[in-house]
């Protein structure tokens, strides 16, 4: 079994109470509608016709009812499945962090945990719907059965080419939704890439080019829509046409078995609306169709559940002085090798563009294992630590940071098991100035605190230095600053914030100068690790700070 059918059980099987209550609603409606011909037939033939009058226009009643009720329970369970799948996705695509997005776009994500997390959600209605249509079917089979075996023969002949028709729509309608939901998939891929350049894209006024780069597939996408509309509406001819065509032929058989005075006029009524039920099975198209886009979507929803998080340990760190150790590491075409950064040193790592400083970053604090090797923070394999542990010892600060919470404060403890930090934290990144001039200080909603690249650069260092506890890294997280801020925040690093081991990518020769020790990579290896002014000897450490244009 694929993992997107597991999936669509899973589905099913987590739904609590409402598959059981469709499926109450839906066979309680089934057999209203089984004995409505018969007690109708009974009304034609009987003697007390005011009691069988009665009886039919409760299972009038009965089936309006569970119609009701029935549309009403197919929303919710939708909706609390298309919930339920959504927040496992968020929580596995969180919990895999940076390797997941290097598999899959984010507007692809976006899809799946959307449009494809909704899809998926009507599994369970379509499902349990495609199971209670067979009540009215085999009802009606066993009610010809006890009026003439051979007007159940007729009807059964029929359902054959029913069910056969209703397999090649599944299977042509599931390749064709998967192509669909790719597509949908790629569009948004487009469009969040777009909108990511979105100041570029302006400024170069090419929105004209970039509309066109967006809906490039749009026609691929039409082309799927009409393919399945075509599958939908040729299978649901053929399905369709065999209701009036078993009518007829049951009626054929019937008229003849009337005329042989077999049966009654009565019995005759009942057949003909028991060809009708017994024909149901034709109304499953629609179930069919949501059944097969739920299954295509299941399988792009698998493919991100499929993703393993990154395994973790137990254990707590030791009393120690922050010391970070590669042994042996490399990882996707970086080769480090083995490196110690002592505790409570400032290391720099510089390179060229590519050359591998971002990813050494995201295996210093965990963001992505090594595909061989080992790194240690004073001792202990970080894939040992418990998640909590390593969140406490070990901070990032990025270049472009994501600031979360309701409030700057909020997002400067953002994580952080105590508060009270915030303003510590911020005098340390030089962000205490302007935070402070906002509305409410650091009280100051998220929302209502604009802020340039900078000054968000700024209060991502902050957050940084009120979590880590014994490890920072900083990636590239200084290149907004202006000069004066940059060495201030630099002053901040290697003096107000001493006793944290610290790692920092940057292209700025003034940095690097100030820093115990400096990794220089070169082609994803390691082609210099010593203090700056050993390096600087080196011509081609230099043509480094020359190439991103910026003095020494």
């Amino acid at each position: 079994m694929r993992s997107g059918d597991r999936l669509v059980l899973d589905a099913v099987r987590r739904s609590g109470p409402w598959p059981l209550v469709l499926a109450f609603t839906g066979i309680a409606g089934a057999a209203a509608e089984l004995a409505l011909p018969y007690l109708i037939g009974r009304t034609i033939d009987g003697q007390d016709r005011t009691t069988w009058l009665t009886a039919a226009v409760g299972a009038v009643a009965v089936i309006m009812i569970c119609e009701c009720l029935t549309v009403w329970t197919r929303g919710v369970s939708g909706a609390a499945a298309a919930a339920r799948m959504r927040g496992a996705l968020m929580r596995r695509v969180l919990g895999v962090g940076p390797g997941m997005t290097r598999r899959f776009g984010q507007g692809d994500l976006v899809t799946r945990a959307g449009l494809n997390a909704e899809e998926l959600g009507g599994a369970p209605d379509a499902a349990v719907s495609v199971i209670t249509l067979l009540v009215p079917t085999v009802g009606g089979l066993v009610a010809l059965t006890l009026i003439d075996p051979r007007l159940t023969l007729t009807l059964a002949a029929g359902l054959v080419a029913i069910m056969f028709v209703l397999r090649a729509f599944m299977r042509a309608s599931g390749e064709i939704a998967a192509a669909y939901q790719e597509t949908q998939g790629e569009i948004a891929t487009r469009l969040v890439d777009a909108l990511a350049g979105a100041r570029t894209i302006a400024a170069a006024r090419t929105e004209e080019r970039e509309v066109r780069r967006v809906l490039t597939p749009l026609p691929t996408l039409r082309t799927h829509g009409l393919a399945l509309w075509r599958a939908t509406a040729g299978a649901g001819v053929r399905a369709g046409i065999m209701v009036p065509v078993l009518e007829v032929a049951v009626l054929a058989v019937g008229g003849y078995l009337l005329a042989t005075r077999q049966i009654t006029v009565g019995d005759l009524y009942a057949a003909a609306r028991y060809a009708v039920l017994g024909a149901a099975l034709s109304g499953a198209l629609g179930f069919v169709a949501r059944l097969a886009r739920a299954r295509s979507a299941a399988d792009r929803v698998a493919e991100v559940l499929d993703e393993r998080e990154p395994e973790t340990g137990a254990a707590t760190l030791p009393a120690g002085d922050g010391t970070v150790e590669f042994r042996a590491v490399s990882a996707g075409g970086l080769e480090i090798g083995d490196l110690v950064l002592p505790g409570g040193s400032v290391t720099a790592v510089v390179g060229r563009s590519g050359a591998g400083k971002s990813s050494l970053a995201a295996l210093a604090g965990r963001l992505t294992d090594p595909d061989h090797g080992t790194v240690s923070l004073d001792g202990v394999d970080l894939r040992e630590l418990s998640p909590s542990a390593l969140r406490q010892a070990v901070a990032y600060a990025f270049e472009r940071p994501v600031l979360l919470g309701e409030s700057v404060e909020e997002a400067i403890e953002f994580g952080r098991a105590s508060a009270g930090a915030a303003e510590g934290a911020a005098r340390a990144a030089r962000a205490d100035g302007f935070l402070s001039r906002l509305p409410q200080g650091f009280l100051t909603p998220l929302e209502r605190a604009p802020m340039s690249g900078g000054e968000r650069q700024r209060v991502g260092l902050a957050r940084a230095f009120a979590q880590g506890g014994r490890f920072l890294v900083l990636d590239d997280a200084t290149s907004g600053l202006d000069t004066l801020t940059e060495q201030q925040v630099g002053e901040a690093l290697t003096g107000e914030l001493g006793g944290r081991t610290r790692l920092v990518v940057t292209h700025r020769a003034a940095t690097a100068a100030r820093a115990d020790r400096v990794i220089w990579l070169e082609g994803g290896r390691v082609r210099g690790h010593a203090p700056h002014a050993s390096l600087w000897k080196d011509p081609g450490y230099r043509a480094v700070f020359e190439h991103a244009g910026v003095p020494s």
